[in-house]
């Protein structure tokens, strides 16, 4: 049976989430014993190695990029270089589930920051989709109780650098190879954890934790690429929901490799960011099957 655009589109998303999932849990296990810079640096290691290797079959790499992209390109490595600090120091402290609930609010975050620093306007629908959003990931993170700690505000900071991630990912050419971006971000992790390993000194790894570690870059690389794939068929507004199938990979996984499973409150704000998220998603989606005059009317832009 042969399946629709569409369908292959979600299969293709899932695995994706579930990609970026295993990676986390892969990581978490290994930096129960690996120093987090030095974690960092093997895994860059690796994904630099195997995007290499992808983008030399692929004929993908171009290091001749203009001046603009050239900028936009370090500003971007630079916040994935924090981002990646800040989600995996979150992750070594926090259950995977709760991380994941908080990361949920992503596409709400971009929206909002995209109203605020690229003039993209946003009716009061989506408006309000998006505080009250915010208020499932108060829920999550319960700020003034015992729960909240420098690891949830670390996993708030990273939602921050994948937003500017993302915005300037916007403002680059189109023609600019997507391995070649994977791939300036992969060694500006990679650099950094060298960097951080030589400060805190090495220390001798487990043969299993060098296999977590390894297995974690690869399922990055995977969930990349089947992310990229996920854009190229079906419809974006169909598929795009179905990225928060991460969050139930991730308290899948939790409860199996760690015995971690989410509070209700957790719960709770986790399903009211996500509902909102896909809500804001089908707002789009049908202003722009219902095309852009009902969306200037409505005072809102089309993405």
């Amino acid at each position: 049976m042969q399946l629709s655009d569409n369908v292959r589109g979600a299969v293709l998303m899932n695995v994706a989430m579930a990609a970026f999932t295993i990676n986390d849990t892969a990581m978490k296990a290994a930096m129960q014993a690996v120093p987090l810079f030095q974690a960092i640096g093997i895994r860059g290691l690796v994904a630099t190695l195997a995007l290499t290797v992808i983008g030399y079959r692929l004929g993908g790499l171009s290091l001749n990029l203009p001046r603009r992209d050239l900028g936009f390109l370090a500003m971007r490595s630079g916040a994935e270089v924090l981002g990646t600090i800040l989600f995996l120091a979150a992750l070594m402290h926090m259950p995977i589930a709760n991380l994941s609930a908080i990361m949920q609010v992503l596409p709400l975050a971009v929206t909002l920051a995209a109203a605020l620093f690229l003039r993209e306007r946003i009716g009061w629908r989506r408006m309000t989709a998006i505080v009250i959003g915010f208020a499932g990931v108060m829920i999550i993170i319960r700020p003034g109780t015992h729960g909240f700690d420098i690891w949830s505000v670390m996993g708030l900071g990273s939602v921050i650098c994948v937003v500017v991630r993302d915005l300037v990912t916007r403002r680059m050419s189109a023609s600019l190879p997507s391995v070649t971006v994977a791939l300036s971000a992969a060694v500006t992790v990679l650099v950094l954890g060298l960097a951080g390993t030589a400060a805190q000194g090495w220390q001798p790894v487990a043969q299993t934790d060098l296999l977590l570690i390894a297995g974690a870059a690869l399922a990055l690389i995977v969930g990349y690429l089947t992310v990229v794939m996920t854009m190229r068929v079906g419809e974006i507004s169909f598929i795009a929901p179905f990225r928060y199938m991460a969050l139930l990979w991730a308290i899948v996984l939790g409860w199996l490799a760690f015995g971690e499973l989410p509070d209700a409150l957790t719960l709770i704000g986790a399903a009211i960011v996500v509902l909102t998220g896909v809500y804001t998603l089908m707002r789009e989606r049908k202003l722009r099957l219902t095309g852009p005059v009902l969306a200037q009317a409505e005072g809102e832009t089309v993405h």
